[in-house]
């Protein structure tokens, strides 16, 4: 992103909600800006707030308001740690793909392979399949959904977590079938990091995920945070906070333990956005690129809904599902938006962030179950709103820069071999050849004639994409798909008329 994109995606920001501050300048890490947070803070009641804007891997403002401690009245600043609660799945899942990559496991193992205790389990129904890691994953074991109950496990040892699976684990649906949020199973996923890679989870993701990444103030436990940066969580009782003990590490760490800051969040995040788009080159991070973005891909389909607004003539589209440890929903404006919250007594928390675009939020509270999805929503509606937020563009392919140049060249003046050398071998099938020819002679007199390619090239793919033609009078669209052969020839062909002041491919979602 250009900073000029950048600093319109800050000023549409400014004033939101009153999350992000009036000032339209990217602050660094290091800086708060606390006025404005005030006010989000003090409407929703929560006692202290931390959120962060990463844009292309950077942290480019940060913003607190309230208190860590209330007891102290100790300020929130960029270094208070929070806990993450259910955030924390998406770092489980990251490590096994890490020792999947590594060989030393398999997404569709049986999950009793590395966790013994799982093999007297009886997986709902006799003709049901035993459950993999990629269940598990997915929240598609069959265990039910289990979010008041979990809440309150992480302190469970592993004695204790052996003994429950042990005892039987019921099941609301046949494993594979369908979404059901499980915080047991990423219990057990932990139990498969530790067994397969031999140390205790903690210590596995800290030494291959945690501190490659530079994420020195996350950690599973809170009494290894510093006194003078830990966040008190809180809970409203008759309209006054009372503080929630913080429950120490244990066998469900995994499922919602984390403790960590704006700035490492953000680095989490920014590692995300990093995964998009697909390319050459050696990956920074700890976790291969392409996992990452498995992580970030629909693996269960958990519904959708779609509401019109007749008053105001509006459509509104989420559906989406769970990837690994990640949600992922598409809305009218949005083709995907990847997200996570957490929720636990005293804390509350959201990461969401946009991988075509390259920008995201993190944000943070210590009131249970601090809202955060509404306000972020927001933001990023207005972000984009300010025209600032441009899609990055895959890296097209060069045949399909050299069908471009040689597609513009044939609009602007019909060549049968020209014609003959690009087409793949359904095109003229598909539309005989004399009427392509003559639909494009009139299109071009249409337009005035004395057409150009334009510069700008929108690639939807390594070889799919549109671009437009200035003509005289008018321009025109022209987009093409190629065909799935060697050489790569056009299968599809588009031309339109376009309006001088109209956009390639703006078409929307939703109408």
């Amino acid at each position: 992103m250009t900073t000029r994109s950048l600093l319109a995606v800050l000023a549409g920001l400014a004033g939101l909600a009153g999350l992000v501050p009036a000032q339209a300048r990217a602050q660094a890490p290091g800086e708060s800006s606390r006025a404005a947070p005030a006010a989000f803070a003090a409407r929703s009641r929560v006692p202290g707030i931390a959120y962060g804007i990463i844009v292309d891997g950077r942290l480019v403002h940060v913003g607190t308001a309230g208190y860590r401690d209330l007891a102290t009245n100790a300020p929130v600043d960029t270094a208070t740690v929070f806990r993450i609660a259910s955030m924390s799945k998406s770092f489980a899942a990251a490590a096994i793909l890490q020792l999947r990559d590594e060989g030393r496991l398999s997404l569709d193992d049986p999950a009793e392979r590395y966790v013994p205790e799982l093999a007297g389990l009886r997986d709902g129904t006799d003709d049901a399949p035993r459950i993999t890691i990629r269940h598990l994953l997915s929240h598609s074991a069959g265990f039910p959904e289990d979010n008041p109950w979990g809440d309150q496990q992480l302190a469970a040892t592993q004695d204790e977590l052996s003994a429950m699976i042990r005892g039987g684990i019921p099941f609301s649906t046949a494993p594979g079938t369908s979404y059901e949020y499980s915080n047991f199973g990423y219990a057990i996923l932990g139990r498969i990091v530790a067994n397969v890679s031999g140390m205790p989870y903690e210590r596995y993701l800290t030494a291959h995920i945690l501190r490659p990444l530079g994420m020195r103030s996350t950690t599973l436990e809170p009494a290894s945070v510093p006194a003078d940066r830990l966040a008190h969580g809180y809970r409203l009782v008759d309209g006054q906070w009372v503080e929630e003990p913080q429950l120490p590490d244990g066998a469900f760490g995994p499922m919602g333990g984390m403790l960590t800051s704006v700035s490492d969040l953000s680095r989490w995040v920014g590692l995300m956005l990093d995964a998009w788009p697909p390319r050459d080159g050696d990956a920074a991070g700890p976790v291969r690129r392409a996992s990452l973005r498995e992580m970030q891909q629909v693996a269960r389909f958990s519904g959708a809904t779609v509401v019109r607004d007749t008053a105001a003539g509006t459509v509104t589209l989420n559906a989406g599902g769970y990837g690994y440890g990640l949600g992922i929903r598409q809305t009218c404006q949005f083709r995907t938006l990847v997200s996570h919250s957490g929720g636990l007594p005293g804390f509350g928390s959201l990461m969401r962030w946009l991988p075509e675009h390259g920008v995201g939020i993190v944000a943070m509270g210590n009131l249970t179950y601090t809202g955060w999805g509404g306000v972020t929503d927001q933001a990023l509606q207005v972000l984009a709103r300010t025209g600032g937020l441009q899609p990055r563009v895959p890296q097209p392919a060069p045949v399909l820069l050299v069908r471009r140049e040689q597609v513009s060249r044939l609009v602007n003046r019909w060549d049968d071999a020209l014609a003959d050398s690009l087409a793949a071998m359904n095109l003229y099938r598909d539309e005989p050849k004399p009427r392509r020819q003559a639909a494009l002679e009139r299109l071009v007199t249409q337009a005035g004639g004395e057409c150009r390619m334009d510069d700008a090239f929108r690639a939807d793919n390594a070889l799919r994409g549109g671009w437009r033609m200035r003509c005289r009078d008018s321009d025109l669209a022209i987009y093409i798909t190629l065909a799935p052969t060697e050489p790569a020839r056009v299968q599809f062909l588009e031309v339109t008329p376009l309006a001088r002041d109209e956009e390639i491919g703006t078409a929307a979602v939703c109408r």
